[in-house]
């Protein structure tokens, strides 16, 4: 094991994926200065530009060579820079990607990593700090991936750089800078839909992915020491598929569900989790998210749209 950082791990997967299979490359603006985030710092010196490609300010035009060349054989990382940007490049990804597997009888496959960072990032305002992954996991034929720490920055990239689908790889910024031990081995890969339980509990269950993740384990800390509230925290990692098994057994065992994300509430991923939860158990049920406004710049407003440890707090609390 070794301390990384958030935006070091995803680098490291990506240089252990590229010395391993000379088809995988990387694409988008900026990559050759190491990114907006410095997740690809020093690649193009080791790996050279035709393969750490720096590309015009097009996001449909990045995605579509994508999925050209990914349809040919090779396994392209799609840099977005913002999960915002990548609105430009939807039909390239919807109607084209995530499509071609079916309609071509699964002669054709696109193996591609679409990377776009989500989240509210310090004043950033509407237009460059939304949480999507709710869009991407309504169509069919895109697996959707947000992982909360490091080492599952690493694991996971991995595994969505091995997978003959389109992967939709969403890693909040407020991530880049945090640490965690990550493993050394470079074969070390997490399998796409498996959940991770981040914190035992009897009494509520929580689930959550990204960087709320961390949230909803201090939440739980705070009400176990001062109230004795015991929650189990599950962060779900991959958003489809979903670990419905163990989310539903957790759930099982505790009686009670809140799912919290960052994303707006209403038409969130939450809804899904809660709604399989209620049909396949009825048990109580309850979803935190954004309200359904635009992200603010000022820092004061802000922090209204924001889902704080107090509020996933007082959630568990009227449920428990």
């Amino acid at each position: 094991m070794t301390e990384l950082t958030y935006a070091e791990a995803s680098r490291l997967a990506i240089a252990e994926e590229m010395r391993r299979d000379p088809d995988v490359w990387a694409l988008g603006e900026d990559l050759g200065r190491g990114g907006v985030f410095g997740q690809y710092a020093g690649l193009v010196d080791e790996f050279g530009p035709e393969r750490v490609c720096d590309t015009p300010i097009s996001e449909a035009s990045i995605m579509g060579a994508s999925v050209g060349a990914a349809m040919v054989g090779t396994r392209p990382v799609v840099e977005m820079r913002f999960s915002d940007f990548a609105l430009c490049a939807v039909d390239e990804l919807v109607n084209q990607a995530a499509k071609a597997r079916y309609m071509f009888g699964g002669q054709a496959r696109v193996p591609m990593v679409i990377r776009e960072p989500i989240g509210i990032w310090r004043s950033s305002a509407a237009q460059h700090s939304q949480s999507l992954e709710a869009w991407y996991a309504h169509i069919p034929g895109l697996v959707v991936v947000a992982p909360a720490t490091p080492a599952d920055n690493k694991g996971l990239l991995k595994s969505a750089i091995r997978c003959d689908d389109p992967v939709v790889y969403m890693e909040h910024k407020n991530l880049w800078g945090t640490t965690g031990e990550v493993p050394e081995d470079g074969e070390w890969t997490l399998p796409l839909g498996a959940a991770r339980v981040e914190r035992e509990g009897t009494d509520v269950t929580i689930v959550s992915w990204s960087r709320m993740v961390q949230a909803c384990a201090g939440a739980a800390a705070a009400l176990e020491k001062g109230e004795g509230v015991s929650a189990e925290v599950i962060d779900l990692r991959t958003l489809w598929p979903w670990d419905r098994e163990n989310v539903l057994a957790s759930v099982a065992r505790t009686g009670r569900l809140l799912v919290v994300h960052e994303a707006v509430a209403v038409g969130g991923f939450g809804a899904e989790v809660a709604a399989t939860v209620a049909e396949e158990l009825g048990a109580r049920v309850r979803r935190l998210g954004a309200p359904r406004i635009p992200i603010p710049y000022a820092p004061p407003l802000e922090d209204r749209a924001r889902v704080t440890e107090d509020m996933i707090a007082a959630a568990v609390r009227e449920m428990a």
